[in-house]
């Protein structure tokens, strides 16, 4: 064990550690070992493969504990190899830097040579570019900002431009605190980035200034229980974290401050502790890599010893008999052809299709078609409602906070939508959340990058219910997981789910989505009131198998009991074969259209048309890219018959439907029978489908 003199430069530039702990508690080395993995990092709990957070989360867990984390040399490898961003993310718009810090850092920490991402960090020459699209004003996240500044003298930069000086000042208040938007705006700072403020200042040499009126701000922060919250006196989800105790403690030691109450602060973290040897954000949560390493942290500033857990491991609560899996789809395609809706419904074992943004009549005639074929299927609302921001002083206006499912043909309120004047949060909360509520729906939490912001919105949803679930996997190639590690706090207090956000107008182009990723849910029966149940009990789980995933298949949220109930029924529920990659879906589809029917492409002014579409590859907008299968023949009543093909292209040029049409003018009497046969073209196995008409 190495006392503070015998540290490097590396040790206190960007992310100092307490000095090691004294006569440190062990039992917190059995917990971080737990979470290696095979790929030579450290994982969440619950999941098989590493990621960059908690291995950084583990490495800093190892030196407040006076130890060399084991396998070190794989360990490099797996930081420098599994950057949680693509390339051209990194590089672009919206970079999230706090993935570059935990890289970096940990290298330096492990002994490795970080001269060679000099490059990069000399590239950053100023804040990112943030979408309006995103944050009303275009305000990046200040957490990620401020990790550009502390890499920089980790890789031998000297301290950055005025224009990071000019960033960073901006967004400090009056009383010394800051947060994510200029102090111009109005709102006061918060605990977690008043902590990143004041290491930025240290980054580019500035002076604190003001340490009186911020040290009692901060103390102010304290709650009687000993643990500190995000402000004082906060509107919000006024509750004690890990995180906001680590960001005040710190805060105050660089200003050379002890809390009044350390005593009592010690006391709170040593609640923390669970059996398994971790820690968890708050009493009784589950223990994750980064609360442990905040409250080892913390208890080290605080100058006292770790002490063992004194609570018993929580007693298991066996699930009830009689529950049974079922799948809902959280904004699947609201567009297009019904009677394709419910042919994928039938074909994929969906039993909740939550239709996004669907036209007036749209759910209705679907479900209309479910009951004349017998599919059991229940259609309701999924939404998305474009162009809504709300406006959290201090933290900014964030958009993607307004997905709601709703039973169909309920009054679950009119979008507070207006692209030019966010709406307060207090009111979207009360207004348009208690409207969707009073209907008997469910507000889902999307997506959002800001950390601090984030943590108040589902701290508040966890103690009353504003938002239902988070969203995990997501269209295209998104784990939202992977890049907000910090939701795995949530894992065990609100569900995870999967959230198509379709953005096709034919539900046969979303065929991908579709059949890669959904969620899950325990319950008796696919009703609504099943579904809300479930979410109310964390009976919830989001799975993902498709290209994305490597046909490997991905599980998101879900408690032990569940998971295990899930995938013992996991032949009820998988939509692939023996193969991982044999994933199981229709290869065409044929209606037999009649006059008016509604929402149908193709359908006709008069007498009968036929109608085929064959399977593709889809966009990731929802748009047929290379044909899967092909038509070999359509015969009527056994007479062969030449259709015409269609495609039709989008406002840029994009096709974006593609199907074969052969319309029979003046059909005759009786009941008749079309046959198509086509042919898959990677095996060219082939196979018939039919459609009958008059319809029973």
């Amino acid at each position: 064990m190495r006392d503070l003199s015998s540290f490097t430069r590396r040790d206190v530039l960007g992310c100092a550690l307490a000095a090691p702990l004294a006569a440190a508690d062990s039992g917190v080395v059995p917990y971080i070992r737990s979470l290696a993995r095979d790929d030579g990092g450290y994982a969440w709990a619950p999941d098989p493969g590493s990621h960059l957070t908690p291995t950084f989360a583990a490495i800093a867990c190892y030196r407040l504990l006076g130890q060399d984390p084991p396998r070190k040399a794989a360990l490099a490898r797996f930081l420098r190899e599994h950057y949680p961003l693509p390339e051209k993310r990194r590089q672009g718009e919206r970079p999230l830097r706090r993935f570059d810090f935990e890289q970096i850092q940990a290298l330096a920490w492990l002994g490795e040579d970080v001269s060679g991402f000099a490059a990069l960090a000399r590239a950053w020459s100023g804040p990112a570019p943030y979408l309006k699209a995103y944050e009303h004003q275009g305000h990046p996240v200040f957490q990620h900002e401020v990790m550009s500044l502390l890499c920089r003298p980790l890789v031998g930069l000297d301290a950055a431009t005025p224009q990071w000086k000019a960033y960073v000042l901006s967004r400090r208040r009056p009383n010394g605190s800051f947060n994510s938007t200029p102090a111009s705006e109005g709102g006061d700072g918060h605990a977690m980035n008043t902590w990143w403020g004041l290491e930025a200042l240290k980054a580019l040499g500035e002076p604190t200034g003001g340490n009186d009126a911020l040290a009692a701000w901060l103390e102010a922060c304290q709650l009687p229980s000993g643990g500190f919250t995000w402000q004082p006196k906060p509107e919000l989800a006024g509750v004690e974290d890990v995180a906001y105790t680590w960001a005040a403690l710190r805060s105050l030691k660089a200003l050379g401050v002890t809390p009044a109450r350390a005593g009592r602060c010690a006391a709170w973290l040593h609640s923390l502790r669970n059996p398994d040897g971790g820690y968890g954000d708050r009493p009784g949560r589950q223990s994750n890599p980064v609360a442990t390493f905040q409250a080892l942290d913390s208890l080290g500033v605080l100058g006292v010893t770790p002490r063992p857990s004194a609570r018993k491991p929580p007693a298991a609560k066996p699930l009830p008999d009689g529950l049974k899996v079922f799948t809902i789809q959280i904004e699947a395609p609201g567009a297009g052809s019904p009677l394709e809706a419910v042919e994928m419904v039938r074909a994929l074992g969906i039993h909740i299709w939550g239709a996004k943004n669907a036209e007036p009549g749209w759910i209705a005639r679907c479900q209309q078609v479910a009951g004349l074929r017998r599919a059991p299927v229940l259609f309701c609302v999924g939404n998305e409602e474009y162009g809504s921001y709300q406006r959290l002083p201090g933290l900014g206006s964030p958009s993607h906070l307004a997905d709601l499912l709703a039973p169909a043909g309920s009054d679950f309120g009119a979008p507070m939508a207006d692209p030019a004047k966010p709406v307060p949060w207090h009111v979207f909360r009360d207004q348009r959340i208690g409207a969707v509520r009073k209907a008997g729906g469910v507000m889902i939490w999307q997506f959002n990058e800001n950390e601090e912001l984030t943590r108040i919105l589902l701290d508040e949803a966890v103690e009353t219910g504003t938002y239902a679930a988070v969203s995990q996997f997501h269209f295209g190639n998104e784990n939202f997981l992977n890049t907000q590690p910090f939701l795995m706090r949530y894992q065990d207090v609100l569900p995870f789910v999967a959230l198509q956000d379709a953005h096709t107008r034919e539900s046969w182009w979303w065929g991908d989505q579709l059949v890669g990723f959904r969620t899950l849910f325990l319950a008796r029966e696919p009703s609504w009131e099943g579904w809300l149940e479930a979410l109310r009990r964390n009976w919830v789980m989001a799975v993902r198998h498709d290209a994305v995933s490597g046909f490997v298949t991905w599980l998101g949220g879900g408690t032990k009991d569940v998971r295990r109930r899930v995938l013992e029924a996991q032949d009820q529920w998988r939509w692939w074969g023996n193969k991982p990659d044999d994933i199981i879906r229709p290869a065409a589809s044929l209606a037999a259209l009649s006059p008016g029917d509604p929402f149908e492409a193709g359908a006709p002014a008069s007498g009968i048309a036929l109608r085929l579409r064959c399977r593709h590859s889809n966009t990731t907008q929802g748009l047929p890219r290379a044909p899967e299968v092909e038509l070999v023949q359509l015969s009527v009543d056994g007479a062969t018959v030449e259709p015409r093909r269609i495609e039709k292209k989008n406002e840029r040029g994009v096709i974006a439907d593609r199907y074969y049409i052969h319309q029979i003018a003046a059909p005759p009497p009786g009941r008749h029978t079309a046959t198509a046969r086509v042919r898959v073209i990677a095996t060219g196995e082939e196979t018939n489908l039919t459609a009958d008409w008059p319809r029973n």
